[in-house]
């Protein structure tokens, strides 16, 4: 059981730290030690959540691994969250499931859990990994997870049903050492594009600044809400388009995409979604690691010809102002696309602490 009724949490695979970012917005979980071997990802965790121990290197290292356990034992670790990459869960795979050198590093995260015996962990990955291959290695998971001597329930979150301005499936398997806890049910409600960003539509191309004032007052509840902890505004830096870019930007009208661009400009980009425009009145679709490329998606402002800024993107992500990003563009890009979005995680945490507050 718990003890004093607190999660003492273990992040493998952090990236920035949205999961555990999220999870701390209920005051019975903290993270004290979270792992992953991108340095300008995990320095970003840490100058965000310094009181936890953040340990830089490969899971696949018997020294990283040591390290890590050692800190998550002397600081009695009692739940794990992550989401290990799995590039070989595919028909190709079958043949090795979790032995396949790709699918390693779910095999890692797997054996953290042997190793801790936590009372509870999460595990975060793609849709896909439920269903491919007829469920084949959906079905090794949960073999494996049982066979620890779990209970667990799973399924697809969307985190447009938990205050997340964008669509966005992800795998969810919350596995209880004591009980089953089920997935978060979420609401209809939806928070849109002008919820998220209509406060920050001011910047132009290759304009704005790491640290800058707020130009206007905030203009929704979520707004507020993602203001509430933060005097001023950073990462609101627009990328410095090509002269190309900016004219297909300008032929494409608000809220529209490359329709209307000529044929000769459309590119060889196979998806129809690519030079797309956000819709104010709606979600966005998934945020990836490439949103500051208008040829990447549907990641340019509804109306301004630019792409969203990594500040407006961690708004869609549901990041609070007050959590900065730190690195080049490109990295910060990709620790923003590849985030659990907070307000997903927070509704995990507040399930999880429903179930066991009883």
């Amino acid at each position: 059981m718990l003890d004093n009724k607190e999660f003492r949490i273990l992040d493998l695979f952090c990236g920035a730290g949205g999961f555990s970012y999220g999870m701390h917005k209920n005051p019975h979980f903290t993270t004290v030690v979270a792992l992953d071997f991108n340095e300008q990802a995990a320095n970003t965790f840490k100058k965000n959540m310094s009181f936890a121990d953040v340990v830089t290197g490969d899971i696949k290292e018997s020294s990283v691994r040591e390290k890590v356990l050692k800190v998550a034992k002397e600081k009695k670790v009692n739940m794990i969250i992550g989401g290990p990459p799995c590039q070989g869960f595919s028909l190709k795979g079958k043949k090795l499931g979790l032995k396949d050198p790709r699918n390693y590093l779910f095999l890692e995260y797997l054996k953290f859990v042997e190793e801790i015996k936590p009372e509870i962990f999460v595990i975060e990955n793609v849709k896909s990994l439920l269903t491919t291959a007829d469920g084949w290695f959906k079905d090794e998971i949960l073999d494996y997870i049982h066979k620890l001597g779990y209970c667990v329930d799973y399924g697809v979150l969307n985190a447009k049903k938990f205050g997340v301005p964008q669509t966005r499936e992800r795998a969810i398997f919350i596995c209880s050492k004591t009980r089953t806890v089920t997935l978060p049910d979420g609401t209809d409600d939806i928070v849109t594009i002008r919820d998220a960003i209509s406060d920050l539509g001011y910047l132009e191309s290759a304009q704005g600044e790491f640290e800058s004032d707020y130009m206007n007052e905030p203009m929704s509840a979520y707004q507020k809400k993602m203001r509430s902890n933060s005097d001023k505004l950073y990462n609101h830096v627009a990328s410095n388009h090509s002269k190309l870019a900016l004219e297909k930007l300008a032929m494409i009208p608000p809220e529209k995409g490359k329709e209307y661009l000529p044929d000769e400009l459309k590119g060889n980009q196979k998806f129809g979604t690519t030079w797309g425009r956000l819709v104010w009145d709606d979600v966005s679709p998934t945020i990836d690691t490439r949103f500051d490329t208008p040829s990447n998606g549907t990641n340019s402002h509804p109306v301004l010809n630019r792409s969203i800024t990594p500040r407006e993107a961690a708004r869609i992500q549901s990041f609070g102002d007050d959590f900065i990003f730190y690195g080049a563009r490109r990295a910060i890009s990709a620790q923003i696309g590849n985030a659990v979005p907070p307000l997903m995680a927070e509704a995990i945490a507040n399930q999880i602490w429903g179930m066991y507050d009883e």
